[in-house]
């Protein structure tokens, strides 16, 4: 029963995404850009799928790599549909994990085995497409919601595998997320099926890691990033964070991405943290024809051209901070 209520709210949770998002940029394959699908075995042992975003003609090229675990409910497939053609335009590779957690496999909420199979997926990538060479200096992480949670998992425990990490309305504090969920409105595709969407999630973060975090508090500080604040201050990852005061997934906002800056501003980062606060619906800002193109930017994986902030319908920037730390080579917190 549980299974079938996790696939019908998966569905369900895209049927919502795709009522309320703005036109994606064309995510048909240009011919500079290969799709390519892969297998690789997770920390569970079960097989799991990453879909593979590459330029064409970079056979012996060494290419920079970037690394975006997906949000909750969600697939590599549908997390590769938000890059549009960037990719090609920028020359570098992007793998997207389906992931998995100790017990589900699209709701993995930060597992540590699953932040250890997203820092191997440099190799991965490497020995499943022939000829592909990663440049292991320009390895970056981009995710958004709980692949928010993942990246800024990563950046805590894996530093010296990134140059740069971006996170996008990202659940940062899960315990408090945990109590929180019953305040998520559930629209029609939600209520056909009978359900109650928050205590469902619910269940299933109980499922996942173990119990309520009442019962388990250490395990949730374990999956949030605020609870690695310091570590990630001293990791010397340059990092964007972005998010929006209008979020209605990951709510509290301030409790969220707000308190992890307010921490990292505390702890005096090592290198740069670039903060962005909006009004867009949640993660809207991470697609193709948004500010996706402008967060590659600020790390050169993309042209310049290409980082222009731009107006974009529905979405305003209504905070932006630069938090210390100085910046590595081939980064750009300005404009």
């Amino acid at each position: 029963m549980l299974v079938t209520r996790i696939a019908v709210l998966a569905t369900a949770s895209t049927a919502l995404g795709a009522l309320a998002a703005p036109a994606l940029a064309p995510t048909s394959r240009a011919p500079r850009l290969q799709t390519r699908t892969i297998v690789y075995r997770a920390h569970t042992g079960a097989q799991r799928h990453a879909v593979v975003l590459l330029p064409r003609n970079v056979r012996g090229e060494a290419v920079p790599l970037v690394i975006s675990p997906h949000g909750r409910g969600a697939t590599g497939a549908s997390n590769a549909a938000l890059w549009g053609d960037l990719p090609a335009l920028g020359r570098f590779v992007v793998v997207n994990p389906d992931g998995e957690g100790n017990r589900l496999h699209r709701f993995s909420w930060g597992a540590p085995g699953q932040i250890d199979d997203l820092a191997r997926m440099p190799a991965i990538v490497e020995r499943a497409v022939r000829g592909l060479r990663i440049d292991r200096t320009r390895v970056y992480a981009f995710g958004g919601s709980m692949g928010g949670q993942e990246t800024l998992l990563l950046v805590a425990r894996h530093p010296r595998l990134l140059a740069g990490a971006a996170a996008f309305d990202s659940l940062v504090d899960f315990a408090h997320q945990y109590n929180e969920f019953p305040r998520l409105r559930c629209k029609a595709p939600c209520r056909a099926w009978g359900g109650s969407l928050g205590r469902t999630l619910q269940r299933l973060a109980r499922r996942e890691v173990g119990g309520a975090p009442v019962v388990v508090t250490q395990r949730y500080a374990a999956r949030s990033p605020l609870a690695q604040a310091r570590r990630i201050a001293r990791s010397g990852v340059p990092l964007e964070l972005w998010w929006s005061r209008r979020d209605r997934i990951v709510v509290d906002s301030d409790r969220q991405s707000g308190a992890l800056v307010a921490s990292l501003r505390a702890d005096r980062p090592v290198a740069p943290v670039l903060a962005f606060e909006g009004t867009w619906a949640h993660t809207h800002e991470l697609k193709a024809c948004a500010y996706l193109p402008y967060a590659l930017a600020r790390f050169g994986l993309v042209p310049a051209r290409l980082g222009r902030l731009h107006h974009v319908p529905g979405m305003r920037i209504v905070g932006r901070e630069h938090i210390g730390g100085a910046p590595s080579p081939g980064y750009s917190p300005q404009a």
